[in-house]
């Protein structure tokens, strides 16, 4: 992990556990990904941005004080309880947020979500 990614978690250290153990099982599925980190989010890309994190900017009533937001891109929208918002941002390019509050919320479910994400992004 860079300093710049754990410079990220400044405003909320608490978050870093649950950003370094999603970015290692990204890192263990796609090694050759590229990670960047800007201002509001850092991204993994292999020839696109497949999937996004990033923290709370502000409180949105419903959802908890802190929390990781998890990204991502596909060509439909994914109906789940755990998706806490799904936008068309183009046509046929959906972006779904996942807010993860702890470790076993990086499980399978969101990893295949986030698989997908990789697939529809090497396709583009």
């Amino acid at each position: 992990m860079s300093f710049d990614e754990i410079a990220f978690f400044n405003r909320m250290p608490q978050m870093l556990p649950l950003y370094a153990a999603l970015r290692e099982k990204l890192e263990r599925a796609y090694p050759d990904m590229d990670v960047r980190v800007a201002k509001t989010q850092i991204s993994f890309r292999n020839r696109h941005v497949f999937a996004m994190a990033s923290l709370p900017w502000r409180r949105v009533k419903g959802w908890p004080e802190a929390y990781l937001l998890v990204s991502f891109g596909l060509p439909c929208r994914k109906e789940s309880p755990r998706i806490a918002q799904a936008v068309e941002a183009y046509p046929n390019r959906w972006t779904h947020h996942v807010l993860v509050v702890a470790e076993d919320e990086i499980d399978d479910t969101l990893m295949s979500w986030l698989d997908e994400a990789f697939w529809f992004s090497a396709a583009k």
